[in-house]
């Protein structure tokens, strides 16, 4: 269990693992605090956004739709490896997920199948949106799965974390398929390559 970063720390902790950042708007201070706690902070969770193009996908991320509004995540990773920063606190990115999945989480253990949709990952999960139509044909360039590696990495290295403290929006919330077009053990493997 972890208390959130300060929004100056994450930037910081970004940029640190080498990454491009790109700062949109209020982003440190446009978050969704008044619908609930954030924190505290168990993981990062990985999403891919169904869109296309870098400037729409970071706008509907942003700003949400009407019946979900933004920030849909903290940053959006598009597909040329930047990390465009939309928001800072509780964002509408997790939803109800698996409170089993949560303690694997926590414990660090392997995660079991998510079959419930019981608890808030809203308050408990870093969120990231990947620019990608989510077909498994959409490509996934280089640049990309190595920034949603290092955004990932540079979290769970300011807490001390795993790998196993990333999971997919796939294996929190039953019915989800995100991200496709490459594993999540795939990728927890080379977060745990990149924390060594």
């Amino acid at each position: 269990m972890a208390s959130p970063m300060s929004a100056g720390s994450f930037l910081a902790a970004l940029r640190a693992e080498g990454l491009t950042v790109v700062e949109v708007g209020d982003w440190e201070h446009h978050n969704r605090n008044h619908k609930g706690p954030w924190g505290p902070v168990n993981g990062v969770m990985i999403h891919h956004t169904v869109t296309k193009g870098s400037a729409q996908t970071v706008k509907i991320c942003r700003d949400g739709y009407e019946d979900l509004p933004g920030p849909l995540c903290h940053g959006v990773i598009t597909k040329d490896g930047k990390v465009h920063l939309v928001g800072y606190g509780r964002a509408n990115h997790a939803g109800f997920g698996d409170d089993e999945v949560l303690r694997a989480v926590i414990a660090e253990k392997g995660l079991p199948l998510d079959n419930e949709a019981n608890t808030d990952g809203n308050r408990h999960f870093y969120g990231f949106e990947c620019e990608n139509l989510g077909d498994g044909k959409d490509p996934w360039p280089k640049a990309q799965l190595e920034a949603i590696e290092k955004a990932a990495a540079a979290l769970c290295r300011h807490h001390g974390w795993t790998e196993r403290s990333v999971i997919g929006h796939l294996e929190w919330q039953p019915g989800k398929v995100d991200p496709r077009g490459f594993t999540m053990a795939s990728m927890r493997g080379w977060i745990r390559d990149r924390l060594k």
